[in-house]
């Protein structure tokens, strides 16, 4: 392995053959040393080093060191993964560092559904979900009841945003429901499995009867909204389906508006996360946090701090 530089999570999960989730977790169980740069999470190479000795077997376990003070205080508090890909979440994570010397949260960039699975899995210590049954128009609850059996937790509504289509300037293929994605001469590009587009728009493909089969570019896939609507904009599709905030993002891309979906950050209840529902219902009640997202545009917040399901 390199000795000059250090790894970023990714780089490790590549190295180990591991999800990044994986490495997050073993961070915050304290097998694997970090430290921060700014928001992101580094290894040294010796201490992955040690790692993969220890696991097999060549070393003894892991002890802290006693080092500097600040690894020590980054030793004393506790690590949360923050999972999912809405910038709100970056605001939330900052607020929740400053608001305690007792947490430092760790970003991990994850669909709606992998990041409940990961939260089922004590991967994640908070999960952001915006997934629409399509029967019912309700959102997350059904897919939390599912993924988290026997689990005890609290669901919190941080915001509402408007997700539809993202079509071409001047929207020249008049493209404005599900229906037309039948149309045989128009192109889309799709998101990841488990993503919360992805369910809306296979949901929505259920609720019309739209044959997956039938549909031009339905395994085009991309990770963000972003890159959907560049797609869009470049001429690599026609149609894709993201949020408001991605068409503002980038130039030459319409917004066609067909739902107003719910956001929503799921926190199980246990001992462990008292003072940490405590301090994000506190955090989402305050006129700063509301500000700063208001400013960003494209969020409804008149429920932002509700818990609207608990256990």
């Amino acid at each position: 392995m390199e000795k000059n530089h250090s790894y970023t999570t990714e780089e490790v999960a590549n190295i180990l053959k591991v999800s990044k989730l994986t490495v997050y977790d073993l961070v915050k169980k304290g097998r694997l040393p970090a430290y921060r740069v700014g928001r992101q999470m580094r290894i040294d190479p010796s201490d992955l080093e040690e790692y993969i000795k220890r696991s097999k077997g060549k070393l003894q376990p892991f002890h802290h060191k006693e080092t500097t003070s600040d690894t020590q205080e980054y030793l004393q508090v506790r690590r949360l993964v923050i999972s999912g890909q809405d910038i709100s979440l970056d605001i939330l994570a900052n607020y929740l560092e400053k608001s305690s010397k007792k947490f430092r949260p760790l970003r991990s960039y994850t669909g709606s559904l992998e990041s409940l699975i990961s939260m089922y899995q004590g991967y994640s210590d908070i999960v952001s979900t915006h997934l629409i049954e399509g029967v019912s128009g309700e959102y997350n609850v059904p897919y939390i009841n599912k993924i988290l059996v026997n689990f005890q937790y609290i669901v919190i509504r941080l915001l509402a945003r408007r997700a539809g289509f993202y079509v071409k300037k001047g929207n020249p293929l008049n493209i404005k429901h599900w229906e037309d994605l039948r149309k045989k001469d128009i192109k889309m590009v799709n998101r990841e499995k488990g993503a919360g587009a992805r369910v809306l728009l296979d949901e929505s493909l259920k609720k019309y009867r739209i044959p997956v089969s039938g549909i031009n570019g339905y395994d085009d896939e991309v990770t963000n909204h972003v890159s959907v609507a560049s797609a869009v904009a470049k001429g690599r599709a026609d149609v894709g389906v993201g949020i408001e905030r991605g068409a503002n993002l980038v130039k030459e891309v319409d917004f066609i508006p067909l739902v107003n979906e719910k956001y929503d950050l799921v926190i199980l209840k246990n001992e462990e996360n008292r003072e940490l529902i405590s301090q994000v219902l506190q955090i989402l009640s305050s006129d700063s946090f509301r500000n700063d997202l208001e400013a960003l545009g494209g969020y409804d917040l008149s429920q932002t701090g509700q818990v609207v399901y608990e256990t």
